[in-house]
């Protein structure tokens, strides 16, 4: 058999479920993912002004347990993960020896010696492999927990509401990037306050066996105050409007997170080596005496829409290349994100479009992100 052979996708829990609700689904990462399910921008003002719910058991679960697991994450990852305390989480990466991005992780420590890494999709397998690789010498175990799992996220102003009627978990004490063991509608889960679209909501991990047990039971809470189903695709416009960057389109492996910005999840001061700090002590010092592309929001003065890959332009020069871009509901205009070179990336620069197919399209230069919930 060739090797080059279409894999089948594989499918959540939920797949059933997604199709009986008139899904169009889609091929994510080697997953059949719900795209849509009726309008994508209703799915993303629902989530913008009451609560949506998502499917999203595509991501990597990565257990690392054992007595030197923060020494290896550690040594693996860029963050100071030792200094997370249980029940809390951090946002982080995990780069190559040369300094490039290989995924963007959230990393959560479940007890003192236990820990949970959530890779993106595509990645999962590329983390899974590095970890394991990288544990050697270290008194740790790196599981694949991905079939442990399902994953639903409810995102919103309603999603604190909807899920407290269904659980006594403390909500109300739980943090921003923290995640605590509780029951939502009788299923164990881990309740998580993290999130992908810019507003207050939870992720909650639990048995695959019981994911379509808590999606209905969230549907029937969360109905009465317009709480809708949700797709990969508003989760996108959510993201983006966010300001929040997409491995692949605003991280890659040809990028150090100085490169794209993000240089303060590296953490130089703490103790011990890890992996690509030689080459991320020269990205930065180079990061300050050169500044690399400043990745910037824009927002279209017309009707077009740019997409990833299209060149940014100033002067009849290319001056940098947009990573994503959508129409964006909550503003009514198009919006994207983009690496520009430095001496373009101020708020209000002057003269800069982008080249949509020969065509240059003026559009502003704003800082990211887009849109900032009120607290």
């Amino acid at each position: 058999m060739s090797s080059n052979a279409p894999v089948d996708p594989r499918h959540t829990a939920l797949d059933a479920l997604h199709r009986s609700l008139g899904a169009t689904m889609t091929d994510f990462a080697g997953w059949d993912m719900p795209l849509r399910y009726g309008s994508e921008r209703d799915e993303h003002l629902a989530v913008r002004t009451k609560a949506g719910l998502f499917d999203l058991s595509h991501m990597g679960e990565i257990t690392v347990t054992g007595p030197q697991a923060a020494a290896l994450l550690d040594f693996a990852l860029v963050g100071n993960i030792g200094g997370v305390k249980p029940g809390r989480a951090r946002y982080t990466m995990i780069c190559r020896a040369d300094g490039g991005i290989l995924d963007d992780l959230i990393v959560y420590r479940l007890a003192e010696t236990t820990y949970m890494v959530v890779a993106n999709a595509s990645n999962a397998q590329t983390v899974l492999d590095a970890l394991v690789e990288r544990a050697g010498g270290f008194d740790a175990e790196v599981r694949d927990d991905r079939d442990a799992y399902a994953l639903l996220a409810i995102q919103g102003p309603e999603s604190p509401g909807i899920l407290k009627s269904l659980t006594d978990a403390d909500l109300d004490g739980l943090k921003y990037y923290a995640g605590l063991p509780g029951t939502v509608a009788g299923v164990p889960a881990l309740i998580a306050r993290t999130g992908y679209t810019g507003e207050d909501g939870f992720e909650l991990f639990v048995a695959p066996a019981d994911a379509e047990k808590l999606w209905q039971a969230l549907t029937d809470a969360g109905t009465p105050v317009g709480l809708v189903p949700c797709g990969l695709s508003c989760r996108d416009t959510l993201r983006l409007e966010a300001g929040m960057p997409l491995y692949g389109h605003e991280l890659s492996t040809a990028l150090t997170p100085f490169d794209a910005g993000l240089g303060r999840v590296v953490k130089f001061e703490k103790e011990g080596d890890f992996v690509g700090r030689e080459a991320l002590t020269g990205a930065a010092a180079r990061a300050e005496s050169q500044p690399p592309r400043v990745l910037v929001g824009l927002i279209a003065e017309g009707r077009r829409v740019p997409r990833a890959g299209y060149p940014v332009v100033a002067d009849g020069k290319v001056v940098g290349e947009v990573t994503s871009g959508a129409p964006s509901p909550t503003l009514g205009k198009p919006i994207a994100m983009a690496y520009v070179d430095a001496a373009h990336s101020a708020p209000g620069t002057p003269g800069v479009g982008v080249d949509i197919r020969g065509s240059h399209e003026p559009y502003e230069v704003v800082a990211l992100p887009f849109y900032k919930r009120q607290k």
